[in-house]
């Protein structure tokens, strides 16, 4: 089924953003593995994961649609050096990843792209319980500090 260039680009931009995503989850769960941080390690891996099936998904929705996946495009990753700014960094890309969502939405909403809108959405969802997990570790943090927080993240 051919489809629209616009939606075609928006979902390789989209694309390029999970891609990015799964490999600064990547890193910062295996950072947090060498720290002993088995916990947090172990939830950023799930969240790497999961991202990687977002790719899958859009791969397929662009294969769907006649298009060429552009796999090999990733854009600047934020690696933090410690857990609190793998947590703000993580923070910053999710909010945009839902703010291009949300447009991702509209757009294909506007193009008569059900299809495409669908995935938008089921996307955004996770998006927005991904920011609200990274929320609640910064209040965690916030209100416990850095220290105690870190050792809940061990064994």
């Amino acid at each position: 089924m051919k489809s629209n260039d616009q939606i075609l680009e928006t979902l390789n931009e989209q694309l390029a953003e999970e891609l990015t995503a799964v490999n600064q989850y990547i890193v910062h769960s295996e950072m947090c593995a060498n720290w002993n941080l088995d916990r947090l390690h172990n939830v950023i891996e799930k969240r790497a994961i999961e991202e990687m099936r977002h790719a899958e998904m859009l791969i397929a929705r662009i294969l769907f649609l006649e298009g060429k996946p552009v796999v090999s495009k990733l854009n600047p990753m934020h690696v933090g050096a410690e857990v609190l700014d793998q947590l703000q960094n993580d923070h910053v890309a999710e909010l945009g990843a839902v703010k291009s969502y949300n447009t991702a939405v509209q757009q294909a909403a506007s193009l008569g792209d059900n299809g495409s809108r669908a995935l938008f959405e089921s996307i955004l969802k996770d998006e927005e319980a991904h920011i609200d997990w990274i929320e609640a570790q910064l209040d965690q943090i916030n209100q416990m500090g850095i220290q105690n927080y870190l050792a809940q993240q061990m064994g």
